[in-house]
């Protein structure tokens, strides 16, 4: 456990909202459906991001990892993830959104995959038929836009916030992919205090339920440890010490209240929101 993990131990995250309750027992009872799983995984945080009980909900279901903004984590460091995932067996996709990168391979894996299931079909006796595939992820995953990308036009409500997606529905991507969408979850439990900030920081939990000081505390000590130059270079410090990088990130972006004191709710909102717009640099908070 490491020293950000011990600080964090009386402060884990938890937020399991109803509809994500009723989301899991949809899927339970729509599984039957379903030939294929796309699991969309969050480049920058690919272990706090994937979902914790996966294998409970989707079973034996064949599926895919789509590891998406790929175009804003650390390569080197989420590589080494990703490769400990396809040792696992995974198929393991990273697609960058922006610019449609790979979005081609997901819908080649699919087509491979599905050749095999009518395959089966035919030797059962049964005509061969679309895919059915499902796609989950935390909320803010990137869900929706990997759908447009895929469909090629705005199927689906976009955000940066999570809870765009609302409920479960049915999308055509082609004429042999038909996917259902679902709303971004979580599990009941989030076990590992660092997998709950790295999900906070990062747009996969409200905003509301948390203390802003603490998030902003997290997302310092964190570019601190992995990325300082990224951080001294972003708000011009060179120091460790709190007071003295409030200070000098009021300053530098004018957020000072009446006396020449910060306005510390606005320099923690600063950081918060530099780190989710990707002014931080290109970051993987997993290890």
């Amino acid at each position: 456990m490491n020293n950000i993990d011990k600080g964090l131990q009386k402060s884990v995250i938890n937020w399991f909202p109803g509809h994500m309750a009723k989301t899991r027992r949809e899927l339970k009872e729509n599984l039957s459906l379903i030939d294929i799983v796309y699991e969309v995984i969050d480049a920058r945080m690919p272990i706090s991001s994937k979902i914790a009980d996966i294998n409970d909900l989707i079973k034996n279901k064949l599926k895919i990892l789509i590891v998406s903004k790929y175009d804003l984590c650390d390569k080197q460091k989420t590589d080494i993830i990703l490769n400990i995932y396809e040792k696992e067996g995974y198929i393991v996709i990273p697609v960058e959104l922006l610019s449609n990168n790979n979005l081609s391979i997901v819908i080649k894996k699919t087509t491979e995959l599905l050749t095999d299931i009518n395959n089966t079909r035919i030797k059962k006796g049964l005509k061969p038929r679309i895919a059915r595939a499902l796609i989950i992820g935390v909320p803010n995953v990137g869900k929706s836009t990997l759908i447009n990308r895929l469909v090629g036009k705005n199927a689906v409500k976009t955000g940066n916030t999570p809870g765009v997606t609302k409920s479960i529905s049915w999308i055509r991507i082609n004429k042999d992919i038909e996917l259902m969408d679902t709303p971004g979850i979580l599990w009941p439990k989030i076990e590992v205090a660092e997998h709950g900030y790295n999900l906070a920081a990062l747009s996969s939990i409200k905003e509301e339920i948390l203390n802003n000081e603490d998030l902003c505390n997290y997302i310092i000590d964190k570019m601190l440890e992995l990325y300082p130059s990224n951080f001294n270079e972003r708000y011009d410090i060179n120091t460790t010490n709190k007071e003295e990088i409030y200070i000098a990130i009021a300053k530098k972006r004018g957020l000072l209240s009446k006396g020449g004191m910060p306005d510390y709710e606005k320099v923690y909102l600063t950081v918060i929101r530099d780190l989710k717009d990707g002014y931080l640099g290109k970051i993987t908070f997993d290890r």
